[in-house]
């Protein structure tokens, strides 16, 4: 479902799916070729919340802020399964594995790889391009070439699932 909060309604890009049972409130803009899953929250009631082109959400997540504080995630990021985030900043390209927590004023940096289960906790910056996990994550090396074409095929792989979804629900 997709509601307004306040006077401020949600602004989605046409090509993005949003699935059955997810929501999405308030200030919200989501860019184009970009993935909302199945039973994720996106709150958009506190401040903004910004995803950018070509990022899947995927299922059971939930994105919110604190006051003035807003959420941002770049161009081409994977939040897998299960992820919170709450007023952080994901930069181009990261992927947050499953079942991790992002919390207020946390960076993750440009290509950045988040292990499943981990806490990055608020202000703690993981630089660009290198693997951290942990509860509190710590980086534990640089990532691969390997590491780096799975996460572009995720991006990737996310963004046709998206589109055939979405044109399931057009017809």
């Amino acid at each position: 479902m997709i509601y307004p909060f306040h006077g401020k309604q949600p602004n989605i890009h046409p090509s993005v799916f949003i699935a059955d049972f997810a929501t999405v409130t308030g200030d919200v803009t989501i860019g184009a070729e970009s993935s909302v899953w199945f039973n994720t929250v996106i709150r958009g009631d506190v401040a903004p919340t910004i995803i950018g082109n070509k990022t899947n959400i995927q299922d059971l997540c939930v994105l919110h802020q604190s006051p003035d504080n807003p959420l941002i995630l770049e161009d081409n990021v994977t939040i897998g399964h299960q992820v919170t985030l709450h007023s952080c900043k994901i930069r181009k390209g990261a992927l947050v594995g499953m079942g991790s927590i992002i919390l207020d004023g946390a960076e993750v940096g440009e290509g950045a790889f988040i292990g499943a289960g981990s806490l990055v906790p608020p202000g703690k910056v993981i630089p660009p391009g290198m693997l951290a996990l942990g509860r509190p994550a710590k980086v534990v090396r640089e990532l691969t070439v390997e590491d780096k074409t799975d996460m572009e095929r995720i991006v990737r792989e996310y963004a046709e699932k998206g589109a055939y979804y979405k044109s399931l629900q057009e017809k």
